[in-house]
């Protein structure tokens, strides 16, 4: 795999994007339940999977992962398996739709790309929460609902916003 300098660049801002989400603790909505949170830290994610393919959906993860890792909000995120690995999943899945449903209704395919990247995280990180035995398999689908509908539909939109923003911006130079 060849990456041009680009996407290179393109990976680093959307990581950026994502650990000063982090940071600043704007990509964290609180909410009162075990998990603490809800998160948008994934946006940046997706919108590289979508935008520039699937590499620079890849390292745009392994950066919000790595940033979980370091910064776990919650003891189960100190474990990499659950911090670093399901978010190497969330830009992939993102191309990997819109790439096959763009044809057929181009905002239907942001959303769908937008809501199953965000999907891709909320069910893989719970359920490596789960499988390591962290959280029983009821509390994680009860946190996955709670927290993964709302950000599925959050995503949604600020995906389908976004990338017409960003390519409206591409196609006029504005």
């Amino acid at each position: 795999m060849t990456l041009s300098v680009r996407k290179i660049v393109i990976s680093g801002i959307l990581g950026a994007i994502s650990i000063l989400l982090g940071v600043t603790r704007l990509g964290f909505i609180p909410v009162p339940t075990p998990a603490g949170h809800a998160t948008i830290m994934h946006i940046p994610v997706i919108l590289g999977g979508i935008l520039e393919g699937p590499a620079v959906g890849l390292i745009t993860g392994i950066i919000f992962g790595l940033f979980s890792f370091l910064q776990p909000g919650a003891p189960f995120f100190a474990d990499p398996l659950v911090s670093v690995l399901p978010r190497l999943f969330i830009g992939v899945v993102s191309y990997l739709v819109y790439a096959s449903t763009k044809k057929i209704n181009h905002i239907l395919a942001l959303v769908l790309a937008g809501a199953l990247g965000s999907a891709t995280n909320t069910v893989l990180v719970m359920g490596m929460i789960t499988w390591r035995g962290y959280l029983p398999p009821e509390v994680s689908l009860s946190i996955g609902v709670l927290h993964g509908v709302p950000e599925l539909v959050v995503a949604a939109i600020l995906t389908v916003i976004l990338v017409k923003g960003i390519q409206r911006i591409r196609t006029t130079g504005e």
